[in-house]
């Protein structure tokens, strides 16, 4: 009979190792990708079991450490991870959630109503993919510990002394042969995650900590108001219409609903959805209730008040979230999430319940504050007039029928091969440079759209505006794919937008308008990866009669020392790609063989930080540019004086 037992729990054991294995094997499938992406996720994971004891009511501050050597420590001062046999695996629990896949307190429905941390997968993940991971828990007056190696247990759960501290704390180091990219966690990165955290859960404190030399340095993340100090924050750079910031909250079933919101004096519409803490970048059942509420609200505020007149239309849902800011976010037992990557809420009961709590929270608000209703009413009713102009002006925008004959911009430059999987399109700053890279070409598959001056900062502009100017209607009907509700991907023209500006200074500041206006009115160009900048060389070297070219400082010393610093080196520095004559261009600029490109790539789960970043360096107040600056001096390099 003993024996039988030992054969029984030997399998268990071999069982157990063979899950984690699998995670080792394919890291993809558990954090997405072993990308620098992959390696901030496992610290999520951890934080992600400790933000669950706060939601569960246990745990008021959370400490985040990177250490010296890059590994990872999490304090935090809950309830401790249970440290009693689990009847079922025989071992203690604590051991279980850090060896065994899809065990956590998170299934039955008991420990926990509502958790980040949903597939049970967080620690013994984590775990699985740590060189080494240590767990001490203080419970109950006493320390216990232990230590596993490459997933491993290296030695039974241990009690060491007493302690008058309650909580968990969990030290890892990941495993460089699975993070080949790097291994070196960033400040700012996990700054943003742990921010946007702490805004989601009200009063929880959280604490990071850098303690890596040259690096030091601690912040505090401590939000009393919760979300609305959230929209506070994403609106710091703007002009809200309005000081109230609208709250709504509420329970309807099993889901807990939570929604804040401001307008502000600016055209783009910022609506942030998170379930369960969890961002969903594509939205999903508690985003359309969100909106769907929105919607019916003010329709029936404004048509009770007479601020629409009877013969006029419906406020359009586009036009009542120009300029706002929201953040929904809810919490709901079992999320089922949908889409290709999983970013896309699909619990039907969610649309309900948020259209509910809102739809009546919001009614009495307005109710209450007239003003402020009013002044939502009105900047609402601009933007439909503004839509219907700008409806006219993309009419004209619009690409005609083969039948009418193509009318495209005067000034590009086509190519003549029509399939757009090899047809790239180079955006080039001014005509000298436009006129050396039509020479330049390759005229079967490179287009070039020359654009004079600086294009409009869309930023700071509506929709009618943005699409009466020249530049930029030529840029929309050469790609062809149309903007805004009209955009069709499968009509783009060219699988490569290169962006080709100047090295300077008024170079970037032309590329960053061209990209401001790709991220807010063509953003799926951008994520699907067709944006592209250009790298021209900084410098021509010419020594005995052979060219070598520079595309940065640390290159034109590598190639001095390669060929020798004497009197025979010429130097040229670049001041702007007009300077190049076709050849030079083409080689060091345009030739598929040879040239640099750098992709533009977006993080979608980061949107609120980009919205905030493009806000500060390209709208309207000038404060926020300052301080912007002032922090980042430090960093600039090859600044023209």
């Amino acid at each position: 009979m003993d024996k039988e037992k030992d054969v029984v729990y030997g399998a268990d054991q071999i069982q157990i190792l063979e899950g984690l294995e699998a995670v080792r094997k394919r890291p993809g499938m558990y954090i997405g990708s072993t990308s620098e992406k992959g390696l901030h996720h496992l610290v999520y994971e951890i934080v992600d079991n400790a933000i669950d004891e706060a939601l569960a009511g246990y745990c008021d501050e959370i400490q985040v450490f990177i250490n010296k050597d890059n590994s990872i420590t999490v304090i935090d001062d809950g309830r401790g991870i249970p440290v009693g046999i689990n009847k079922k695996a025989g071992k203690p629990a604590v051991e279980v959630v850090f060896t065994v896949l899809h065990a956590g307190g998170k299934f039955g429905g008991g420990g926990y109503k509502v958790s980040g941390g949903l597939h049970g997968v967080g620690a013994s993940v984590v775990n699985a993919l740590s060189n080494w991971l240590e767990v001490e828990i203080y419970q109950d007056g006493k320390k216990y510990i232990q230590r596993y190696e490459k997933g491993h247990t290296m030695y039974p759960l241990k009690e060491e002394g007493s302690t008058d501290q309650r909580g968990t704390k969990v030290t890892f180091l990941p495993d460089e042969t699975i993070f080949t990219e790097t291994t070196e966690y960033s400040f700012d990165i996990l700054r943003q995650r742990l921010r946007e955290m702490a805004f989601l859960t009200k009063g929880i404190k959280i604490i990071l900590t850098d303690l890596r030399e040259k690096k030091e340095r601690t912040e505090t993340f401590h939000y009393e108001g919760g979300i609305k100090e959230y929209v506070q924050y994403l609106n710091k750079n703007k002009e809200p219409l309005y000081d109230d910031i609208i709250y709504c909250e509420g329970q309807k079933g099993d889901v807990y609903v939570e929604v804040s919101f401001q307008h502000n004096s600016g055209y783009t519409e910022g609506c942030y959805s998170f379930v369960n803490n969890i961002t969903t970048p594509e939205g999903g059942t508690h985003l359309a209730g969100f909106k769907n509420a929105l919607t019916k609200t003010f329709n029936d505020y404004a048509r009770t008040r007479k601020l629409l007149k009877e013969s006029e239309p419906n406020l359009s849902g586009e036009d009542i979230r120009e300029g706002l800011t929201a953040i929904i976010s809810i919490k709901i037992p079992e999320p089922q999430f949908e889409g290709q990557t999983k970013q896309k809420l699909g619990n039907t009961i969610a649309r309900g319940a948020v259209d509910n709590v809102v739809s009546e929270q919001l009614t009495y608000f307005l109710e209450q504050n007239p003003t402020t209703a009013k002044i939502i009413c009105e900047k609402a009713l601009l933007a439909q007039r503004a839509r219907d102009a700008a409806r006219k002006a993309r009419d004209l925008t619009r690409r005609k029928t083969a039948l009418d004959g193509t009318s495209l911009p005067g000034k590009l430059a086509d190519c003549s091969d029509k399939d757009p999987s090899k047809c790239e399109i180079y955006i080039v700053e001014g005509d000298s440079a436009g006129g050396s890279a039509k020479t330049a070409r390759d005229r079967a598959t490179q287009a070039i759209l020359p654009l004079r001056g600086k294009i409009l900062n869309v930023e700071k502009a509506r929709l009618d505006k943005i699409l009466v100017n020249n530049e930029i209607k030529a840029m929309i009907t050469a790609f062809g794919t149309g903007i805004s509700e009209d955009f069709d991907i499968s009509k783009l023209r060219y699988h490569k937008i290169i962006i080709m500006t100047d090295a300077d200074v008024d170079g970037a500041h032309i590329a960053t308008l061209l990209l401001t206006f790709l991220y807010r009115f063509m953003p799926e160009l951008i994520k699907q990866g067709y944006v592209y900048l250009a790298q021209p060389p900084l410098y021509k070297v010419d020594k005995n009669k052979k060219t070598y070219y520079a595309y940065s400082d640390e290159e034109l010393n590598q190639i001095l020392t390669e060929i020798g610093r004497d009197g025979n080196n010429s130097i040229q520095r670049y001041k702007g790609l007009g300077e190049m004559d076709a050849e030079q261009l083409w080689d060091t600029t345009m030739d598929p063989e040879k040239r640099i490109l750098l992709k533009v790539t977006m993080d979608e789960e980061d949107s609120s930080s980009i919205d905030l970043t493009f806000n500060t360096l390209m709208g309207d107040k000038v404060e926020p540019r300052r301080e912007f600056i002032e922090a980042n001096a430090k960093y600039v390099r090859n600044l023209d004086i």
